[in-house]
């Protein structure tokens, strides 16, 4: 997954990094994408056809990420294997795997 993400990152002409993030209270996310303006999005991924509130531990974290980040903060994302994207809460989104 990371690595297809750096692939198509590549393409683009804004300067994107890919980082895993774990801080030592236990934030984690798998990947955050960060623009080189500060803004970030942060990605998780599922091996499930739904993601829900319940499945996205790190949606406690992601409060945490916003406060760090301010307003750089974009959108949480959760790749799933389902069929459909849909809409868990402010800029929280589970998306389709093959959205890449």
């Amino acid at each position: 997954m990371l690595n297809e993400l750096h692939r198509q990152a590549s393409w683009l002409d804004d300067d994107i990094r890919l980082h895993h993030l774990r801080d030592r209270d236990g934030a984690e996310f798998d990947i955050v994408a960060e623009a080189a303006d500060g803004r970030i999005v942060a990605i998780e991924v599922k091996a499930s056809p739904t993601a829900t509130a319940a499945d996205a531990r790190w949606l406690i974290w992601l409060i945490w990420l916003k406060d760090k980040t301010g307003d750089g903060f974009i959108a949480g994302i959760v790749l799933h294997t389902g069929p459909r994207p849909y809409r868990l809460g402010d800029r929280l989104y589970p998306l389709p795997v093959f959205y890449l």
